[in-house]
């Protein structure tokens, strides 16, 4: 098991990705403690809204007493509004940016203390960080963000061990993106963006995400991975 002995911190628990991350890790030996606002299935459930300061620094603070420290933090909670900039209003665009890039920036604050050389971060970003999208406007900036965030991180933690990634996922298949699935001629369309052929499942991103948390990553910091059936490659038609 890749994480035995391992403590893990994982938010937006409770379902989609972050859910399938909770489980990979709990599978690879890890403790884990899952921040969401809804209840998660994790060894350790702890409740918080990741946009208030003082919820995520006394959540954190919770996981740290039940698990003892933090060697693992993972960054799942998010949102997406899909619109046009010129649509969105500038509410709509507060609240994806506070949820998206505020949340990593509590939970990250508030976690750092707790770990030590050896540990390892791993934020969410999204394959449209890398390919821009359509009617994304906000969603996509804040997960440009991300990737940039992470290459800052791990320069500033490099010195104490801590290592900092993120994860690029195609369009895979969670609550968050159920409605895009709705449709079968929608999804078929999707799919063809993907050059190995389907769309991505949560399963696959957790994988992604045990590797990178573990000590076989070791070596890596300050990279945005695609985890996305080739999607960020380009587009597999002949034209």
């Amino acid at each position: 098991m890749k994480l035995i002995g391992k403590s893990a911190l994982v938010t937006g628990a409770a379902s989609g990705i972050g859910a399938a991350i909770a489980a990979a890790f709990a599978r690879e030996g890890a403790r884990v403690a899952g921040l969401d606002v809804k209840p998660s299935a994790c060894e350790v459930d702890v409740r918080a809204d990741v946009t208030e300061e003082s919820a995520v620094a006394s959540a954190v603070e919770e996981a740290v007493r039940r698990l003892g420290r933090i060697d693992i933090l993972s960054t799942n909670a998010g949102i997406a509004i899909r619109k046009p900039l010129d649509e969105l209003t500038a509410g709509e665009w507060d609240r994806v940016v506070a949820v998206n890039l505020r949340g990593v920036f509590l939970v990250s604050k508030y976690s750092l203390p707790h770990m030590h050389r050896g540990s390892s971060i791993v934020h969410m970003a999204s394959g449209v960080a890398l390919v821009g999208t359509r009617n994304r406007a906000v969603y996509t900036a804040t997960k440009g963000a991300l990737v940039s965030l992470t290459r800052n991180m791990a320069l500033d933690y490099a010195g104490r061990g801590i290592r900092v990634n993120s994860i690029c996922p195609g369009f895979t298949r969670t609550p968050l993106t159920e409605n895009l699935f709705s449709d079968p001629v929608r999804t078929a369309a999707f799919t063809a963006l993907h050059p190995l052929g389907r769309m991505g499942e949560p399963e696959d991103v957790a994988r992604a995400a045990v590797f990178l948390a573990s000590d076989d990553a070791a070596w890596i910091t300050g990279v945005a991975l695609p985890v996305d059936g080739g999607y960020s490659a380009g587009h597999a038609a002949d034209i």
